[in-house]
């Protein structure tokens, strides 16, 4: 698939003869969440091409710098059920000079549209279908768990809002309910492509999380994942075609998922445990103190019933590499402050241990 920058011109004819060009210039994003950020950072590269490409990047790794006005329309077709980037003003990209991954955020990259089809993932592979699936899982569980955005510091002016603002009553509302949806429709999507009510529901479900997440924001298991998919060794994942080591975004987010949820579940167990009864599990009974176990093994039952590896150590990764992966997180500012739960670089080393095994 490709992002494809079409202009057009038309020519009126008036009645005193002169001619009118009009240029109409969009941008059609056909692909996944990988060609939907490519086309918004094209759709900003070209609009307002800056004087070092690090301008707009997310600070500290970039300058931050807004954009200064609007872009060109941007019509987004998602053809995978997971990123929801069709609904998001976030690009996302590998920095290869870091071996991690790190983007831009303001609200000017949202897409004015986006088509979303089932027919369009009824060619997913299976393991394409659990990756991406499993990154809606996170992403609603990381919005609704997020940061309040209450507790946020109010910025000076409202121009300066971040694009991830914590989580919040309406952001809530879609994220809940996107994992009540991956409940009843992961698991049918993945393992019946045939399944047309499960993967329209998926499809669904991501544009929901998408909205959740645009709003609110993610947290741990995302900043952790970029530099396990940015330092991969040698493992291929299964189902991709790729010609280089791969480790596809929605297996590097969960496979940090459960580690992370132990640990913040004390910040908020309420709201961990609201997360655990949408995705399935009964929470009658159960302990506050318990909610953070209860969370991540549902979230294992899931890795486990859709074949993920077990922990980062079965992607090729050991205790050797826990401090550059902890150096690759501590840069993603943008999503590891809204953790519930503060994580410094001694909390992470402890998280990226964790998640080495996960059952």
């Amino acid at each position: 698939m490709s992002a494809l920058l079409a202009a057009t011109t038309t020519a009126a004819q008036q009645s005193t003869g002169e001619t009118i060009v009009f240029w109409v210039c969009a941008i059609v994003a056909v692909g996944g969440g990988s060609v939907i950020d490519t086309a918004k950072a094209v759709n900003l590269y070209t609009t307002y091409p800056p004087d070092d490409f690090l301008d707009y990047v997310n600070a500290p790794i970039g300058k931050a710098k807004p954009i200064p006005g609007p872009l060109k329309p941007l019509i987004a077709i998602p053809t995978t059920a997971g990123t929801g980037s069709e609904t998001t003003g976030v690009s996302i990209f590998d920095l290869t000079e870091m071996h991690a991954k790190t983007g831009i955020a303001n609200r000017r990259l949202k897409p004015t549209i986006g088509l979303l089809d089932p027919d369009n993932t009824r060619t997913m592979p299976p393991q394409v279908a659990a990756s991406s699936g499993l990154d809606i899982l996170s992403h609603a569980i990381e919005s609704f768990t997020a940061l309040p955005y209450s507790a946020r510091p109010r910025p000076e002016r409202p121009a300066l809002r971040p694009a991830y603002q914590g989580s919040n009553p309406i952001s809530d509302i879609w994220s809940i309910e996107a994992l009540r949806i991956v409940n009843r429709c992961l698991v049918r999507a993945v393992e019946d492509p045939g399944d047309d009510e499960a993967r329209a529901q998926m499809i669904l479900a991501a544009s929901y999380a998408g909205v959740g997440f645009g709003n609110a924001g993610v947290h741990l298991p995302h900043g952790m994942s970029y530099p396990v998919s940015g330092n991969v060794k040698s493992y291929r994942a299964p189902g991709y075609p790729a010609d280089h080591a791969l480790v596809p975004h929605g297996m590097s987010v969960i496979l940090n998922a459960p580690a992370v949820f132990r640990f913040t579940a004390s910040a908020s167990p309420a709201r961990h445990l609201q997360a655990a009864e949408a995705l399935g599990a009964t929470i009658t009974g159960v302990h506050q103190a318990d909610a953070g176990k209860l969370l991540s093994d549902r979230i294992i039952w899931f890795m486990d019933r859709l074949r993920v590896p077990n922990g980062l150590s079965a992607i090729g990764y050991g205790s050797a590499d826990i401090p550059a992966l902890v150096e690759g997180t501590l840069p993603q500012h943008r999503v590891t402050k809204l953790s519930p739960r503060p994580a410094g670089p001694d909390e992470l080393a402890r998280l990226f241990e964790d998640a080495m095994t996960a059952w």
